[in-house]
């Protein structure tokens, strides 16, 4: 068995991920408090008590998802957020199932 010396060549190990956050990692962190503020602010514009804090915590609640959603266009640019492609019957399917789900509301 030769060793790496022998052959003149060197071999690199995978490196393991260390407990370092990265950009990915930051990412993902800011994308998780954007969606827990998206719902939280969502809660709060469903019980404002007045016209002029409903109308703040709207525009704050469109803010955040316009940032929510500039940070997965960014993240998915990168490789970071995949998504699998529906093909034409997946997509089908998914809409008549929802179809069919209008028929159970009470109001047409």
């Amino acid at each position: 068995m030769q060793t790496q010396q022998q052959t003149g060549q060197t071999q690199t190990q995978p490196q393991i991920k260390g407990p370092e956050m990265n950009d990915r990692d930051r990412l993902n962190d800011i994308l998780a408090m954007e969606k827990y503020m998206s719902q939280s602010y969502g809660i709060a514009v469903n019980e404002a008590s007045n016209d002029t804090l409903f109308q703040t915590q709207m525009s704050i609640l469109s803010d955040i998802h316009q940032c929510q959603r500039d940070l997965f266009n960014l993240m998915h640019s990168k490789g970071w957020y995949k998504m699998d492609q529906a093909n034409t019957q997946q997509i089908t399917q998914a809409a008549q199932k929802f179809t069919n789900y209008q028929t159970q509301f009470p109001y047409q």
